[in-house]
């Protein structure tokens, strides 16, 4: 097939698909954007990035995306250690000597990479007034008491993960995670403005704003739960305010599917990390049952194992984050694919996502 006829085939079907979405309500603004072996093959948009004033989503807006960022962090985390700073196995003390407390001297950087260092939830005296403190974050993490020795078992580290990885750089080499992100990943791949840690206060303006669909449960008041409702749940207030915008939180990031797609795609064609490293990422590091939501976990260095969605007969051995209220990002080796899909309305399902990959999927399956 034409290189060109298959591409205006697939981002015909997936803007038809998320134009129509938009059309029903379903969506208020969307952004798709799917490489395939090296190239770009889908970069579709659709509907509004402020519902307020009708400004239009274009492939460069960044949208607030909660936990799909941790995509970018994870993958800081490899050229850490692909230059040489860190190690997978190396203590966390050997940089950051004070979280040794409580039993968590011998967590390392691939515990918390896993999510088995034992903190998935902030200490209750952090809420999201204190985020964008990153020293009183950091020294609440250190003093913490684990919930089970590092690396005995698995739970989704929320907002733990970004700042656990962050000091660990910081330490490492002096610098935030927004100065290693603009450095390391947006400004070689020129994706500068489409993928950030604390956005510059210029952009705000251009940002996506969010909003919370009607359909959302109330948020569980379950004094027994690991994580404190603002960190199970996204909300629209969180990722507009401004504070937050602005503040270094690396376990959430703001993004247009484009970067997040294109950072990807640098991953799986070596302008990232060398094949063997990416390898070593993308296998299974540890498979059990993640003690926050009870569901089976298989995670890789950093990333979920499996496309969301895939049936069992794929073997998927697709990594990447979903971020609470619909955004979804991964890359598959396997079949060349790097994927991401942002959105300003968040919903408590992935149906627009697992739609456009089902698109994408049966597409690419048809192509062989």
């Amino acid at each position: 097939m034409d290189a060109e006829v298959a591409m205006s085939e697939i981002q015909e079907r997936i803007q038809r698909h998320i134009d129509t979405l938009v059309g029903a309500g379903a969506e208020t603004g969307v952004q798709v954007a799917v490489y395939h072996d090296g190239a770009l093959i889908v970069d579709a948009v659709a509907g509004t990035a402020d519902p307020a004033t009708g400004r239009p989503v274009t492939s460069g807006t960044p949208i607030f995306s909660f936990s799909t960022g941790k995509n970018v962090a994870a993958t800081l985390a490899h050229l850490l250690v692909a230059r040489g700073f860190l190690d997978y196995a190396s203590p966390v003390t050997d940089l950051w000597p004070e979280f040794g407390v409580h039993g968590k001297a011998t967590a390392t950087l691939r515990h918390v990479l896993t999510h088995t260092v034992g903190l998935p939830a902030m200490p209750r005296e952090i809420t999201p007034a204190e985020l964008p403190d990153w020293s009183r974050v950091c020294e609440s993490l250190a003093a913490a008491q684990p919930r089970w020795r590092p690396g005995a078992a698995m739970g989704y580290h929320s907002y733990t993960f970004g700042y656990l990885i962050g000091e660990l750089a910081r330490r490492a080499t002096g610098r935030p995670m927004c100065e290693l992100l603009r450095e390391w990943i947006t400004a070689p791949l020129g994706i500068e403005g489409q993928l950030y840690f604390a956005a510059p206060k210029e952009s705000l303006p251009g940002l996506a704003r969010l909003e919370q669909a009607p359909q959302w449960p109330a948020a569980s008041d379950d004094d027994d739960a690991i994580l404190a409702p603002w960190e199970n749940q996204p909300s629209a207030d969180f990722g507009n305010n401004g504070a937050i915008l602005r503040a270094d939180i690396p376990s959430v990031g703001i993004a247009s599917a484009h970067g997040l797609a294109a950072m990807y795609n640098a991953v799986l064609q070596g302008r990232l990390v060398d094949p063997a490293r990416l390898e070593e990422l993308s296998a299974l590091a540890f498979e059990g049952v993640d003690q926050v939501f009870g569901s089976p976990a298989r995670m890789a260095l950093g990333f979920p194992l499996g496309r969301m969605g895939a049936p069992a007969e794929e073997s998927s051995v697709a990594f990447g984050w979903p971020g609470g209220g619909g955004s979804y990002a991964y890359a598959d080796p396997a079949r060349g694919v790097a994927f991401a899909l942002t959105k300003n309305r968040l919903v408590p399902n992935f149906d627009t996502a697992l739609s456009v990959t089902t698109i994408l999927a049966d597409y690419l399956a048809g192509t062989r």
